[in-house]
């Protein structure tokens, strides 16, 4: 188990919370004082309130809530949305409504999950050829599947 700084920055932002114990994400709440409105096709940035110190080696991922998806057609845009290791400013949630009603985010609304994973270093060095695979260059439906 790694250890995460969490910094809340107003009284209303709430500790990101697993629902069951064997649950992989953490969910994460709108910090506002009033409902926002996503209006079907529009974008808006929820603010959560809170700010993360992730240790190097780590990213936190933010994906979208599948009841969201499910019940209001409501995800996050830039999904997974990466959070670096060094970032310390509040994390906002960035969600699109891909439904056909307005969605009102009420305050506290669980909008989004934050999974937290490894980020491996590496070092890239220039080739003339890549390694030989089955697969090779197949891409973009080459099984015909």
């Amino acid at each position: 188990m790694i250890q995460i700084e969490l910094k809340p920055l107003n009284d209303r932002a709430r500790i990101p919370r697993r629902m069951t114990r064997h649950a992989a994400g953490y969910d994460i709440y709108a910090s506002i004082e009033k409902d926002i409105t996503i209006n079907p096709g529009e974008v808006k940035l929820v603010p959560t309130g809170i700010a993360i110190g992730i240790p190097e080696g780590y990213e936190a991922q933010i994906r979208p809530r599948s009841g969201l998806a499910l019940k209001h057609g409501v995800g996050v845009l830039n999904s997974p949305g990466t959070i670096d290791s060094d970032y310390r400013g509040e994390i906002g949630v960035i969600l699109f409504n891909f439904g056909t009603e307005p969605f009102a985010v009420k305050p506290d609304t669980r909008i989004a999950q934050m999974i937290i994973s490894r980020a491996e270093t590496v070092d890239f060095f220039i080739v003339d050829e890549l390694s030989d695979t089955e697969r090779g260059a197949g891409g973009f439906g080459h099984t015909n599947i």
